[in-house]
């Protein structure tokens, strides 16, 4: 997070999070000496999912300060790198239960402070009534409106669909590389990779071309983190739902992280959560970034393809992998046919599949025309041209 800085940590242990005190008497007097040693704090992170508001204002009130649980830094983290329309809306959808406990705060505050009538203006609703009303109408509006957007997600998804560009899926751990990597597969130069976490919260997608010359799509996936508050990780999963219509998944790692393998795990449990299928767990590519780093790195998993997508290195093997895999999940072949020059099947072919090489033979006004085309379309042009000959190469 920009502007915000590390004055110093302490690990002590904790009682229950959900009780009034997190702290056994001892340690809170010894953290509370230490917070009004340092007189340049501002705010204090308690490394726990969430505190109630009950607990958040006790202990505020103890260290004037402001103080953070997981959910609320995490949360902030997300909002500082919203984009897109439906990213906003995830996050105010993970917002509310935030309000809510900090409505009830404020309402018993409130209560001890004036007494008297709780109602407003004679409606009939009490203050709290009316804030949890308007609470329950904004949660209302905000599905309604995610709803919209995944039926428009799901409409693009069925038009690419039938133009079959394979998809590919590119995921891993927060701040692994995935951009960046994106970027050197496609050579896109409107992406721009930020070395933070959280720099992707959208689903992106991006068109790059194989080894073949067949076109697909990558995406780009928001990155993982371990322990991702429960709340927060059902307004972030509907973002996963498109790595389920993905042809492939590509599995990067930052490889000279120190808790790699921990990463490689909590990116592996969330996608067994999300119920893909089981073809995209089996055939998924594993990436292992960032070699660049280490000196002579040669990974110790098998089939792991290691890489530095900053500097270009092992893109073609990555590539080539990519296609092998492609081509078995999508059952798209490879095949030379010969068309006759004067007939339509060559432009044909242009608009249906994906044309590689065309050699034409002058004498008998034909070419053999090499092309990677899905069995739906092949199964249409030998409908509409059976005297074509065909071979695979």
């Amino acid at each position: 997070l920009q502007n915000w800085t590390i004055l110093d940590k302490i690990i002590i242990p904790t009682k229950n999070p959900d009780k009034k005190f997190i702290f056994g008497k001892g340690n809170f007097e010894a953290l509370t000496e230490k917070i009004k040693k340092l007189p340049h704090v501002t705010a204090v992170f308690l490394n726990v999912e969430r505190i109630s508001s009950v607990t958040k204002k006790e202990l505020e009130d103890a260290w004037g300060v402001k103080v953070f649980d997981r959910y609320t830094v995490v949360l902030h983290i997300f909002r500082c790198n919203a984009r897109t329309k439906e990213a906003k809306l995830q996050i105010a959808l993970a917002e509310i239960p935030l309000l809510r406990s900090n409505l009830k705060t404020e309402v018993s505050h409130l209560d001890q402070q004036r007494g008297g009538s709780r109602y407003i203006m004679g409606s009939g609703e009490t203050f709290m009534e009316t804030q949890n009303r308007l609470l329950r109408e904004k949660e209302l509006k905000i599905r309604n409106a995610l709803e919209k957007l995944r039926r428009k997600r799901s409409l693009l998804r069925t038009q690419r669909r039938k133009r079959e560009f394979p998809i590919i899926s590119v995921m891993g751990y927060t701040n692994c590389g995935k951009t960046t990597l994106i970027k050197a597969l496609t050579g896109e130069a409107g992406i721009q990779p930020r070395n933070q976490l959280f720099a992707t919260l959208d689903i992106t997608a991006h068109a790059g071309y194989l080894p073949s010359r067949m076109a697909v799509i990558y995406v780009d996936t928001i990155g993982f983190l371990s322990d991702l508050p429960h709340n927060l990780v059902e307004s972030f999963s509907a973002t996963l739902e498109e790595v389920a219509y993905s042809d492939l998944i590509v599995h990067v790692r930052d490889i000279t992280h120190p808790e790699t393998i921990l990463q490689k795990a909590s990116v592996l449990s969330v996608l067994k959560n999300l119920d893909l299928p089981s073809h995209l767990l089996e055939s998924m590519i594993e990436v292992h970034n960032k070699v660049d780093l280490i000196e002579s790195y040669e990974p110790t998993e098998e089939n792991a393809l290691a890489i530095s997508a900053l500097h270009g290195r092992g893109l073609e093997e990555l590539k080539e992998e990519i296609e092998k895999k492609i081509l078995k999940a999508t059952g798209k072949k490879i095949l030379t046919i010969t068309v006759n020059l004067q007939g339509p099947q060559l432009s044909w072919l242009y608009k249906e599949s994906t044309v590689q090489e065309v050699d034409v033979m002058p004498d008998d006004g034909t070419a053999r025309v090499k092309v990677i085309i899905s069995n739906s379309a092949f199964g249409r042009y030998r409908n509409l041209f059976p005297n074509s000959k065909f071979f695979v190469p």
